[in-house]
């Protein structure tokens, strides 16, 4: 697996534990629109800004959980390489916010809080990371649920070189 392929293994592990969780006691409203999320949602995306583009698919099941939590698992199928992702998205009433965490197959974890924007949802992240060769990284991602759609954009810059690799995937039911 390539240096890129690690470090993309790394953004897209990131991007989705933007979707995970504290404790939570969600309203109706609150749990309702989570609650749309649930099922099975499909992508596919295109690598860009290594060496040539790099397509990839991915799958996610989000599920109703305990409590006001919903609970998702992913997985990408990259080139030799397949990242598995899951987490739990909840509101927490004392913060007034909602928040994902999760965990992945590639050793990261994370936690990040949502903005709500009508019947939109939006976590963003942004991490430095040493990749397996030691070298300073930046990662970011955008994980939007919206109408009857997951988005996540994706960015990952190697300090050392400036290179930028980026990834947008859409899913659907």
């Amino acid at each position: 697996m390539t240096k890129g392929f690690r470090s993309f293994a790394a953004a897209a592990t990131i991007a989705v534990s933007s979707l995970a969780v504290a404790p939570a006691m969600a309203g109706p409203a609150e749990m309702d629109l989570l609650s749309g999320y649930v099922g099975n949602w499909k992508g596919n995306g295109v690598m860009v800004g290594g060496q040539q583009p790099e397509p990839f698919r991915c799958r996610m099941q989000v599920q109703k959980g305990n409590q006001a939590k919903v609970n998702f698992a992913g997985r990408c199928t990259l080139v030799n390489f397949n990242l598995s992702v899951s987490g739990t998205i909840a509101f927490n009433d004392k913060s007034r916010r909602y928040e994902a965490a999760m965990s992945s197959n590639a050793g990261f974890s994370g936690v990040a809080a949502g903005r709500i924007s009508g019947d939109t949802i939006t976590f963003d992240l942004a991490e430095k990371q040493i990749d397996k060769g030691g070298n300073d990284m930046r990662i970011g991602s955008k994980v939007s649920l919206v109408a009857d759609t997951i988005n996540i954009d994706f960015e990952i810059e190697f300090n050392n070189s400036g290179n930028v690799l980026t990834a947008k995937v859409p899913f659907q039911r």
